[in-house]
């Protein structure tokens, strides 16, 4: 970000009361309580002694950041430090804004999602109506990516290509609902289009090969519990699912790295999504080729509309930052 100057502790403490005494009125920037003013005194004194990037930390602090190179590196780094860590307090999105800016779009698929449950039509008689049931929660979530405009799914590849996933979710949806009547196969090649454009839009960095081997190895153990139920094409099918799914998961977890800057609540969101996703189908593929799994309806759709939901919301995380640059 910038250059830090390089001072003993008690060097430090005089520059720190010096820039206590001083007045950056001329400053627009928002006010502060005197908990945030100790604490911006605080990293300040930090970041002089220690020489930290401490805005690395933070994704959100480090746009602010980029700002700061339009500044003068050798004029007042103090009020500058003061000054970010202020319009990060601010502006910085918190989880709380995002349930009062994203919750309201959400109720449709809350409540959808609810009408499932409370009819829980049977599955033995399958019907135009019980695969709308079925998929109306998935329909509520491509309109609340819709209510982010149209303009901001064709700007932003990763939340079009969420909202494509959705749509294949849905017919997939669809077709199993008559699984019985050999619709399976199609079921499955339409949620296996799904997590292709599902880790399209995640992307392919940070690549996290860490990550990628614990995914194979889950991967793995996975098929080789399946394989001794599985056969016919069936073989062949499911090792191919349980990689895309696997992959998908993969770049869903290499998102989140809590030790480094490249995490946000809405990789986070991503990560947790694509895990009952897999809980999701491993109980399906268990329920289906290995033994009966008590209350296997309700674990397979609780664990998937919770886990499509915050997909969809992971799309949310480039609307976020492009609303949080136009503000600064």
């Amino acid at each position: 970000m910038w250059r830090a100057r390089k001072v003993t502790p008690e060097g430090g403490l005089q520059l720190l009361q010096q820039q206590q005494q001083k007045s950056y009125s001329h400053i627009p920037r928002p006010s502060l309580s005197s908990s945030h003013q100790v604490i911006a005194s605080c990293i300040s004194f930090f970041s002089f002694t220690c020489q930290t990037k401490w805005l690395q930390w933070f994704p959100k602090w480090r746009v602010l950041g980029e700002s700061a190179r339009q500044w003068d590196p050798a004029a007042q780094p103090g009020s500058r430090t003061a000054l970010l860590l202020e319009a990060c307090l601010a502006d910085m999105v918190s989880p709380v804004t995002v349930v009062k800016s994203e919750g309201p779009k959400l109720v449709p698929f809350f409540k959808a999602t609810c009408v499932y449950f409370v009819l829980w039509l049977p599955t033995s008689s399958p019907s135009w109506f019980s695969a709308l049931i079925k998929c109306l929660p998935i329909f509520c979530l491509w309109v609340f990516l819709l209510a982010h405009g149209i303009n901001f799914l064709v700007a932003h590849r990763s939340a079009s290509r969420i909202l494509a996933g959705l749509i294949f979710s849905a017919v997939g949806d669809a077709f199993l609902i008559w699984q019985e009547q050999g619709y399976f196969v199609h079921g499955l090649l339409m949620f296996a289009i799904t997590h292709i454009l599902y880790s399209s839009a995640f992307g392919m960095k940070p690549l996290d090969l860490k990550a990628g081997l614990v995914m194979t190895l889950v991967s793995s153990f996975c098929y080789t519990f399946l394989y001794a139920y599985l056969s016919g094409p069936f073989t062949y099918l499911v090792a191919v699912y349980i990689a895309l799914i696997g992959f998908m998961g993969w770049r869903a977890i290499a998102g989140v790295q809590l030790c480094n800057d490249l995490w946000t609540w809405t990789k986070l969101s991503a990560c947790i999504g694509a895990v009952l996703f897999m809980v999701s189908d491993l109980t399906i593929a268990v329920n289906k080729f290995c033994f009966p799994v008590p209350y296997s309806r309700a674990i397979i759709m609780a664990t998937y509309y919770a886990a499509q939901m915050l997909i969809a919301l992971s799309a949310v995380e480039s609307r976020d930052e492009d609303d949080f640059r136009k503000r600064n």
